[in-house]
């Protein structure tokens, strides 16, 4: 259903959207909504509950499929209604593991099984989903849909050999086939993060799905658990339209607008994009040197990706001083060498390095956005372990100055950013006090 304060209309140029039918302010919640269907990512299915999803140490495992992990037997009998079908089909597939996008399709045909009773209720829920222009995808990517429609078959057929053809009427018909239900899932998927704002999986939201992207949103999303939140990032004037951004704004004109060709097959016009006004900083500092840094970045990822922290440190380290002052902290690609770095620092164990890299890189993020305030804290923390107390609190207060507006003021986030605020008071009260 759509909130009272939201309509769908027809957007020029970007076919259906939503958008405002009255004012709704700055940090207002929009709309909050739970996923149809999701599934956590298959490279931390043994670090996400297959519930809840949150992060343990330590989680139990589906003695069956052995795929699914749980906090406890609670959030195990909790999943099983929708974990039982599922089961069954990972287990024909092991050790193979179906893809992401795979496993989320099969689990939204389970999720229409569960609810056969109410068949035009969720017929009506899927047509919300956007067109996946299927007809105008590059061969090659529909070649690769095919194959995960193929795949999707395989992993339905130990369980429901006939299933999309018995529904039927059940399905809108770009949900019929395979390849039309894979296209259509993949276009409208949404990534559920965690509070740190990394990935762990991946679920539908047809409410939301009308969403349309501009790189300068005046929305964003949050999640908790699985349940995705819309807040408003700006003041948002009756009739005019709800944007996210479907990609990462931090980078290039050229790259975003080639990312969403590639993923969700259109250019971007939006106002970022044809004034390019931010590449030019993006870009700053002498080329010979921020070439270096941008031909560097493929092997530190692979570094990065293979948690070879000690390598990426170091080389990290390496190219930063060669390049030193003579690029600009907003430099693109000097910022993602010194995240990483900063990344590297923190998983060894640095923390006098990693506060170094981490403070250089906060006047680069854009305002009002999750990321910065995530940032925030992160650097806030350091500053807090090393003792640098009255930096940390005016660090925590940057970051809640955000975060107040982007998760809302009872997000878990917001709550742990009060409590460190909190902290940081005390321990000055206390030092104050020892010194008289």
């Amino acid at each position: 259903m759509m909130a009272p304060i939201l309509e769908r209309f027809v957007s020029p140029g970007k076919g259906n959207g939503l958008r405002a039918t009255g004012r709704i302010r700055k940090g207002e919640l929009v709309i909050s909504a739970e996923p149809l269907a999701c599934c956590v990512s298959n490279r931390l299915a043994k670090e996400v509950c297959h519930h809840c999803f949150t992060r343990r140490e330590s989680l139990l495992r589906c003695s069956q499929c052995k795929t699914a992990h749980y906090c406890n037997t609670a959030c195990q009998k909790q999943a099983w209604s929708g974990h039982k079908r599922e089961c069954k089909c990972l287990q024909s597939l092991l050790p193979r593991l179906p893809t992401d996008s795979v496993r989320l399709a099969a689990r939204l045909i389970f999720a229409l099984v569960c609810c056969w009773t109410f068949p035009l209720f969720n017929s009506v829920k899927l047509n919300v989903l956007k067109e996946s222009y299927l007809t105008s995808m590059p061969e090659k990517k529909k070649q690769g849909l095919s194959q995960l429609a193929s795949m999707l078959e395989l992993y339905l057929q130990q369980e429901v050999p006939d299933l999309l053809q018995e529904m039927g009427s059940a399905l809108p018909p770009s949900c019929q086939e395979p390849l039309s239900l894979i296209a259509k899932v993949t276009c409208n998927c949404f990534t559920i993060s965690d509070g740190e704002l990394q990935e762990i999986g991946v679920g539908l939201y047809p409410s939301l799905s009308l969403l349309n992207h501009d790189c300068r949103p005046n929305c964003v999303m949050v999640f908790e658990g699985t349940k995705l939140e819309l807040r408003a990032v700006r003041d948002i004037d009756p009739e005019d339209e709800l944007t996210i951004s479907y990609i990462e704004t931090l980078s290039l004109t050229e790259d975003r607008q080639r990312q969403l060709e590639e993923q969700y097959h259109f250019t971007c016009h939006c106002q970022r994009c044809d004034s390019r006004d931010k590449d030019g900083l993006m870009l700053s500092g002498e080329e010979g040197k921020w070439r270096l840094l941008k031909e560097a970045l493929p092997r530190l990822e692979g570094l990065k990706a293979e948690s070879n922290w000690e390598m990426l440190l170091e080389s990290s380290r390496h190219l930063l001083s060669s390049v030193g002052g003579e690029i600009p902290e907003e430099n693109l690609y000097k910022l993602r060498i010194t995240d990483m770095a900063l990344d590297a620092s923190v998983h060894l164990g640095r923390w006098e390095e990693a506060m170094s890299y981490g403070v250089t890189t906060l006047p680069c993020y854009p305002d009002p956005h999750p990321v910065h305030g995530i940032q925030l804290m992160r650097v806030g923390k350091l500053q807090h372990y090393l003792e640098n107390i009255e930096d940390a609190l005016d660090t925590f207060k940057q970051a809640y100055g955000i975060v107040k507006f982007t998760h809302g003021e009872d997000h878990p986030l917001t709550t742990e950013l009060t409590m460190k605020m909190k902290e940081c008071h005390s321990e000055m009260d206390h030092h104050s006090s020892s010194r008289r």
